[in-house]
C-alpha cells in the first residue's frame, strides 16, 4: 500500500517581538503545534519561534532541518523525502512569510514539481505592510531585494529603478542589511530627483514601528531617521 504524501505548510512568524496575537492568526499557531518536522532558515530562530507558539513537544525532539542558502536538487529532494513518505512539514523563515526573499521558494518550487500540496498560511509580511502604509502605488509594484553594496553601483541601480518607476508609475521596494541602512538613505537622497516620493518603513509591527513618506526634497530638509541596525523597507515612486 502506497503512503499518501504529506503537505508542505508555509508557517509565517513575527517580524519582531510583538505578541503573536497581534500579528499571527490562531490557526497558524495550531498548525505549527501539530507538526514535528520543520525546514527552516535558521534553527536557533525557529526554536525560539516554536517556543513562542507553545509547541507541546520538547524542542529537542523535533526534526528541524536548515535549508542551505543555495540548495541544489539533491538537497531539496532530501528535505522533501519525509513529506513524500507521509509526514507533514512546516517551512519557516527567520521573520515574516517563508519563501519571500529567502531560499524557501526553491523548496516550494520543488514541492510543486513533486506533486506535493503546498499550503500558504496567513501572517505578517513587511513588504505588503509597508506598501499598504506608504500611500504609493499599490496597483503596480516590484520588490528588488538587496541592491549593490558598491556605492557607485548602488547609485546607478537607484537611478534605474527611479526611471522604471517613472515609466510605469511603479512603486519600487527594496531592503538593505540593517547596519547599512544609513548609507542607503544617503544614497537615495543623492541619486533620486526632488519630486520622487520615498517611504521608509522601520521596525514594522513592533513598539518602535515608524513609517513616513516624503518627497526627496523634503527628506533633505529633515533630520535623518534612526535606521542603524533596525529592519527597514525602502519604497520609492518617481514624481
Amino acid at each position: 500500500m502506497t503512503t499518501a504524501a504529506g503537505k508542505l505548510y508555509l508557517i509565517p512568524v513575527s517580524l519582531g517581538e510583538a505578541p503573536l496575537a497581534l500579528t499571527t492568526p490562531a490557526e497558524v499557531g495550531m498548525r505549527a503545534r501539530s507538526l514535528d518536522y520543520f525546514v527552516v532558515e535558521n534553527a536557533k530562530t525557529a526554536r525560539a519561534d516554536l517556543k513562542r507558539f507553545e509547541h507541546p513537544r520538547p524542542l529537542r525532539d523535533l526534526d528541524i532541518r536548515e535549508l542551505p542558502e543555495n540548495p541544489g536538487p539533491a538537497d531539496l529532494d532530501g528535505l522533501l523525502a519525509p513529506i513524500r513518505n507521509g509526514l507533514d512539514c512546516g517551512l519557516m523563515s527567520e521573520a515574516g512569510c517563508p519563501a519571500v526573499a529567502d531560499p524557501g521558494a526553491l523548496l516550494v518550487r520543488r514541492a510543486h514539481e513533486a506533486g506535493i500540496q503546498v499550503v500558504p498560511m496567513v501572517g505578517p509580511s513587511s513588504l505588503l505592510l509597508s506598501l499598504m502604509a506608504s500611500g504609493l502605488n499599490g496597483q503596480s509594484f516590484a520588490f528588488h531585494g538587496y541592491l549593490p553594496i558598491d556605492e557607485e553601483a548602488r547609485k546607478r541601480r537607484l537611478r534605474e529603478l527611479e526611471a522604471e518607476s517613472a515609466r510605469f508609475s511603479r512603486t519600487q521596494l527594496f531592503i538593505e542589511t540593517p547596519y547599512r541602512n544609513d548609507r542607503m538613505f544617503e544614497a537615495l537622497k543623492q541619486a533620486c530627483g526632488p519630486e520622487t516620493r520615498l517611504c521608509i518603513a522601520r521596525d514594522l509591527t513592533t513598539a518602535d514601528e515608524w513609517i513616513a513618506t516624503r518627497r526627496i526634497a523634503d527628506w533633505k530638509k529633515t533630520p535623518a531617521p534612526d535606521l542603524a541596525k533596525r529592519p527597514t523597507v525602502f519604497l520609492l515612486l518617481a514624481g
